[in-house]
């Protein structure tokens, strides 16, 4: 299921794209500021993000450059009433994929986010992530350490692939426990996690990698940056 996340301080409008944007096979979620929103990205990055610039608490250009450093680049579409030329320039040069500006056609709102779905899912098939010594492609379950293929069990690469999404953020062991075992289990070993970090760490080598946050949780630390 593809999700969008919409930044948008105006309530009505926010809930309007999200009636007008949600399918069976979409969620659409609302946050009327960074701060929400960098909550909500730091517990499952989006497919698609609609972000509108001039928000409560700063300016979404800078939110927009966060997202650009990190290994999985969603599509972001900006939504501002910032119309003038230079502020369509700036905002698709800070690295935004589309800029809309209010007022806007609900329909060709919806066209350009299918546009951007339809890409990242096209790159999802084909990409291939290069970080230091490492090979990975998703799509493919191909996982390479100095070019000698490495094999991964599923949870291993939810926790591989969580730990890219926020390269350079640590991510909590409550989060990333509630984001690998979705299986609906009631209760999940304290110890589940820990297994299968140094699992990771020992298959990839990657103990510079793989940071751990005492008493927090873990972080893919960019030492090839």
């Amino acid at each position: 299921m593809n999700q969008i996340l919409i930044i948008e301080d105006d309530r009505g409008l926010g809930q309007g794209l999200c009636q007008a944007l949600k399918t069976s096979d979409r969620k659409v979620i609302v946050c009327a500021d960074l701060k929400s929103a960098r909550e909500q990205i730091s517990c499952q990055m989006p497919d698609v993000i609609l972000l509108d610039l001039n928000l409560p608490d700063g300016n979404g250009l800078g939110l927009l450059k966060e997202l650009r450093g990190k290994s999985r680049k969603p599509p972001v579409i900006l939504l501002t009433a910032n119309d003038t030329e230079e502020d369509v320039v700036n905002g698709l040069e800070s690295g935004a994929d589309d800029y809309i500006t209010k007022p806007f056609s609900l329909a060709v709102l919806r066209a350009r986010v299918n546009t951007q779905l339809r890409k990242a899912e096209d790159r999802e098939k084909t990409g291939n992530l290069i970080t230091g010594p490492y090979f990975f492609n998703f799509a493919a379950q191909k996982f390479c350490v100095k070019g000698i293929p490495v094999e991964l069990s599923k949870n291993e690469q939810k926790l591989l692939r969580l730990l890219l999404e926020n390269k350079g953020r640590i991510m909590e062991r409550a989060v990333l426990v509630d984001r690998i075992w979705t299986d609906g289990a009631e209760y999940v070993d304290e110890n589940a996690l820990s297994v299968t970090i140094k699992r990771l760490r020992d298959k990839l080598n990657a103990q510079n990698y793989i940071r751990t946050v005492y008493g927090i949780g873990y972080e893919w630390v960019n030492n090839d940056e």
